[in-house]
C-alpha cells in the first residue's frame, strides 16, 4: 500500500491546485456522490468525480485511451486526469476522495454543477490489475439516483497479471507497465484470469462492481 498512500499524497496536492483554480461555485446546485465497492477482493483507487455537460466523455469504448486515463487505469496516478479536467470546458467541477474504498465499503463526494455541466460522472481504479478501472454517470437527477458501474478494460497494457506489473496489494509494484499485448481500446473488462500471479478465486468479479449513488443536498 505504500505506493498508494504515496500517490493519494501527491493527488491531494495537485487537488489543492485545481481547487484553486477552478471558478467560484457558490451558485451551482450541490451534490453528494457516494461509490460503493461491490467486489470481494479488489480496492478501489480514491474515485474521481467530476460534473460535465453531456457532450463530453473521459473515454470512448472502442477507443484508445487517452494518456490521462492510462495513467488512472494503470497505476491510480490521478494528477494527470485531475489536471485535464480542470482544464476541460465542458467539466464544472472536479473532487476526488480522501482514500481508497475497501471492499464492501462506501465514500462519498461532494460535487456541484456549474452552468451547462449537468451530468456527474465517477472513475478510479481497481488496483490489483493491469488496467481496470470502473466509471459511469447520469444527468444530475433532481432528487437522487442510483445506478452501476462495470470495470473496463483501459487496453493500454497488457494483462499480464503479473505481480512485478501489479500496484495494489499483494503485488505492490507501481509505475511497471507492458504494453507488448496490449489490447490499445477501452472495453470490457474480462475479470482476472487463471494466470500469472493473481488468483482468480481471490481477486476476479463479475460486473457490476460499482454502486454510485447520487443525492442532491442544497440548490
Amino acid at each position: 500500500m505504500k505506493v498508494l498512500s504515496q500517490r493519494l499524497n501527491w493527488t491531494l496536492g495537485i487537488l489543492m491546485m485545481v481547487a484553486t483554480a477552478l471558478p467560484a461555485l457558490a451558485n451551482g446546485r450541490a451534490y453528494q456522490v457516494t461509490v460503493t465497492n461491490l467486489t470481494a477482493g479488489q480496492i478501489f483507487a480514491p474515485p474521481i468525480v467530476y460534473s460535465h455537460r453531456s457532450n463530453f466523455a473521459a473515454f470512448t469504448p472502442g477507443q484508445a485511451a487517452s494518456p490521462e486515463l492510462a495513467g488512472v487505469a494503470e497505476d491510480a496516478d490521478s494528477e494527470p486526469m485531475l489536471a485535464l479536467l480542470a482544464a476541460e470546458p465542458a467539466v464544472g467541477h472536479v473532487a476526488i476522495a480522501d482514500g481508497v474504498v475497501m471492499p464492501g465499503e462506501s465514500t462519498t463526494v461532494r460535487i456541484q454543477l456549474r452552468g451547462s455541466a449537468r451530468n456527474i460522472s465517477a472513475l478510479g481504479m481497481l488496483v490489483t490489475t493491469n488496467d481496470a478501472f470502473f466509471a459511469a454517470g447520469k444527468r444530475a437527477p433532481n432528487s437522487g439516483i442510483s445506478f452501476y458501474a462495470p470495470a473496463w478494460d483501459a487496453g493500454s497494457e497488457a494483462n499480464t497479471q503479473d505481480c512485478a506489473h501489479i500496484p495494489g496489494p499483494p503485488c505492490n509494484n507501481g509505475g511497471v507497465r507492458v504494453q507488448d499485448g496490449a489490447e490499445g481500446y477501452v472495453f470490457v473488462h474480462a475479470g482476472i484470469q487463471d494466470r500469472g500471479s493473481l488468483s482468480s478465486q481471490e481477486h476476479d468479479w463479475r460486473n457490476p462492481v460499482a454502486l454510485i449513488e447520487i443525492r442532491r443536498v442544497s440548490h
